[in-house]
């Protein structure tokens, strides 16, 4: 993709993101204006009186835009994890999922929930200690340099026990703990918090830019590792970069909003279908498409059988299924 098609590319997908956010700013249980939410929006800028009424003002200030933010930097950290996983393994079905790194981030969050609800950053701390420990895991088991799918099936194995600890975990949990777990594992987001958010904003921001100085690399890498190293590629060096980044965008979001699952399968894919396998323009294009997809999703969840919410992955899991499989029945 030249220069100038990606530019215009990424200038429509972020208007597209831009009306996403501007709708689901304005659709739910309570309707608000568009006219209206702008004009808070600068006012608060500003300092001035927003013009809202007290009731509308929270919905706007307090609970939409920190949830919208949230779905946004989940759906980016998610895609542009999947995206890189995959070029790194040269797999089109390796997902953060897959590779047991979103399990270990759950098995942390889940005994956070358990045994240090009281601790404001014990989710976050400990979600981020599950993830790196799941990922050092199959990092040192399934190493291979001349075969990287052995990553993919430590991650299974890896992947496997981690469900049956948790299975484990919410069979013994009390009532109210168990049903924080299930809506939790389920993604649903209106359970965010303000920490939450800061931990996924600078993640997101942080290894969507470590992963594009690895883009060249992973390029060459895509047609064998033999080949790249031949080339100049450091490819050791480049795949534990790659492996540690796209690890702690997992655990970031895993941690930030629970499980939402097929972002970091589908929206690559979706990237790769429109405008090619260039990393550098796959991996900032699937954090877009990903935030798009999550934000979609959780919009739907919210207003589909308002005032009731559904959980936000299993919205993502009733669309990105059908057009996954879509996506293999083609590859085919």
């Amino acid at each position: 993709m030249s220069a100038r098609k990606a530019a215009f590319s990424f200038l429509v997908m972020g208007a597209v993101l831009f009306v996403a956010t501007a709708a689901a700013l304005s659709i739910g249980s309570e309707s608000v204006p568009l006219q209206e939410i702008a004009r808070a929006i600068a006012a608060k800028i500003t300092g001035g009186v927003t013009g809202l009424a007290r009731e509308q003002e929270v919905i706007i200030f307090g609970l939409r835009l920190p949830r919208i933010a949230l779905a946004v930097g989940v759906g980016a950290a998610l895609a542009a994890a999947g995206a890189a996983f995959q070029a790194l393994l040269r797999n089109p079905l390796a997902d953060p999922y897959i590779l047991g790194v979103s399990g270990g981030a759950a098995l942390g969050a889940i005994l956070s929930i358990m045994l240090a609800s009281q601790w404001l950053w014990a989710r976050p701390a400990m979600s981020f200690a599950g993830a790196a420990a799941a990922s050092l895991v199959v990092y040192r088991i399934g190493r291979r340099d001349d075969d990287p799918a052995h990553l993919v099936l430590a991650g299974v194995v890896i992947s496997t026990f981690l469900s049956s600890v948790i299975a484990v975990l919410t069979s013994i949990a009390e009532d109210v703990k168990l049903r924080n777990i299930t809506l939790w594992l389920l993604g649903d987001l209106s359970s965010g918090s303000s920490e939450g958010l800061g931990v996924i904003a600078v993640a997101a921001i942080c290894g969507v830019g470590a992963l594009l100085t690895q883009a060249r690399a992973l390029n060459l890498m895509m047609i064998g590792e033999r080949d790249a190293f031949a080339l100049g590629v450091e490819t050791a060096r480049v795949r534990w970069i790659v492996f540690a980044t796209a690890s702690m965008l997992t655990g970031s979001a895993v941690a930030a909003g629970g499980a939402i699952g097929y972002v970091g399968l589908v929206a690559p894919h979706l990237v790769r279908l429109a405008g090619g396998a260039d990393n550098r323009w796959v991996i900032p294009a699937s954090a877009i498409a990903g935030a798009l997809m999550v934000l979609a999703a959780d919009t739907a969840a919210r207003t589909a059988l308002a005032p009731r919410e559904l959980p936000t992955g299993a919205v993502t899991a009733i669309v990105g299924a059908p057009i996954f499989i879509y996506l293999l029945l083609r590859r085919r």
